[in-house]
C-alpha cells in the first residue's frame, strides 16, 4: 500500500463523518458562489476542528483565488478547497539526526501513543542501517517502561531504564554514556506525560533538557510532540504549552484512522508554525507515515495527489 493510499484510508472518517462530508453537503446546495456559501464553509472548518484562525485563513485564499480566477462554477469549489489545504499544511519526515550520536526526545501527556511511536520509529530508524539505543526516562509510570521494554524486545534494540520513581534527568544521563560507548546513531528518549502539575512537568522537561546539552553540546537534537489527533483541538492547546516549555521542532500526530477530525492538522500547522513529521494511520508496525502535504489533501478531499 502505497503513501497516497495509506493516507486515504487513515483519513476515512474525516472524509465520511467529519469536514469533508459537511464540505461537500454545503457545496451541493448552492447553485452559484456567494457570500452565504463562504460563510458556510468556513463554519464547517470551524466546527471541525480546524480552528478559527486558520478557517478564517483557508476561506480568504478560496475568496481571493475565485475572484482572481473568475470562477462561476460551484462545482469547483471543492477542488480549489484541496489545492488551498495542499498549500497550507507542511512537514516531512525529515530528521535531524546528522551527528553520532543524535538525539530523539519524544514528549506528550499520557495516553497519546508515545511508546508506540517510540518503538514504531526506533523500528522505521533501524531499518535505514542505524543504531538505536531506548531511554526510559519516564520512571514515574512502571507499566510505560515495562511497554517499552516490549517495544525495545521487538525492534532488537538495547533499552536503559532504572526503578520507578528514579530521576529522569539521571536515566538520561545513562543512556547518553552507554550510547557513547556503544557508538549508537541515534538515542530516542521516552518522557513522563504527566507529573504532579503542568509546572513539575515542563520543570522536568527542562532539566533532561540541560543534560542532554551538557553531556552532547554539539548532537543533533529533534524533540518530538506526540499527538492525539481524536482530541481535536484540545491536541492544539497541548501543543501550545509544550511548544513553550520544551522548543518542539516537530510533531508526530497520532490515531488519525480512528477520528473524523482530521482538519486539527491545518490548525496544528498554521497556528503552531511545527512541521507535522509523522502521523499514524493504524495500528500496524508500519502504519507510522512520514506526513505528505499533497497526499493529506488528496486523502481528505479525494481524487489524485497534486502534481
Amino acid at each position: 500500500m502505497g503513501l497516497f493510499d495509506k493516507f486515504r484510508k487513515g483519513l476515512r472518517k474525516t472524509r465520511e463523518e467529519g469536514i469533508t462530508k459537511q464540505i461537500e453537503e454545503v457545496v451541493e446546495s448552492y447553485e452559484e458562489i456567494t457570500d452565504e456559501l463562504f460563510e458556510e464553509l468556513e463554519e464547517v472548518l470551524i466546527m471541525g476542528d480546524v480552528g478559527f484562525p486558520t478557517a478564517e485563513k483557508v476561506i480568504s485564499s478560496l475568496k481571493e483565488k475565485v475572484e482572481n480566477d473568475n470562477v462561476k462554477d460551484v462545482k469547483q469549489v471543492r477542488e480549489m478547497l484541496k489545492d488551498i489545504v495542499s498549500g497550507i499544511v507542511w512537514g516531512g519526515s525529515y530528521l535531524k539526526i546528522r551527528t553520532k550520536p543524535s538525539v530523539i526526545l519524544i514528549i506528550g501527556v499520557n495516553g497519546v501513543g508515545k511508546t508506540t511511536t517510540i518503538g514504531k520509529l526506533a523500528l522505521r530508524l533501524k531499518e535505514q542501517g542505524r543504531s538505536v539505543i531506548l531511554g526510559a526516562a519516564d520512571t514515574f509510570r512502571a507499566a510505560a517502561i515495562e511497554q517499552l521494554q516490549v517495544w525495545a524486545d521487538r525492534a532488537e534494540v538495547d533499552l536503559i531504564k532504572s526503578a520507578e520513581g528514579s530521576d529522569p534527568a539521571s536515566v538520561v544521563f545513562d543512556t547518553i554514556q552507554a550510547g557513547k560507548a556503544r557508538n549508537s546513531d541515534v538515542i530516542i528518549i521516552d518522557t513522563a506525560g504527566r507529573l504532579h502539575n503542568k509546572k513539575n512537568l515542563m520543570d522536568e522537561l527542562n532539566k533532561i533538557g540541560r543534560v542532554i546539552d551538557r553531556e552532547l553540546p554539539d548532537a543533533s537534537k529533534e524533540v518530538l510532540l506526540v499527538l492525539d489527533a481524536t482530541t481535536g483541538q484540545n491536541a492544539v492547546n497541548q501543543a501550545k504549552d509544550f511548544k513553550e516549555a520544551a522548543g518542539i521542532t516537530g510533531i508526530v500526530l497520532t490515531k488519525l484512522d480512528g477520528t473524523a477530525r482530521g482538519g486539527v492538522v491545518l490548525a496544528i500547522n498554521n497556528e503552531l508554525d511545527v512541521p507535522v513529521k509523522f502521523v499514524g494511520v493504524g495500528e500496524q508496525i508500519d502504519d507510522l507515515q512520514p506526513f505528505d502535504a499533497d497526499a493529506f489533501a488528496a486523502g481528505l478531499f479525494g481524487g489524485e495527489e497534486s502534481k
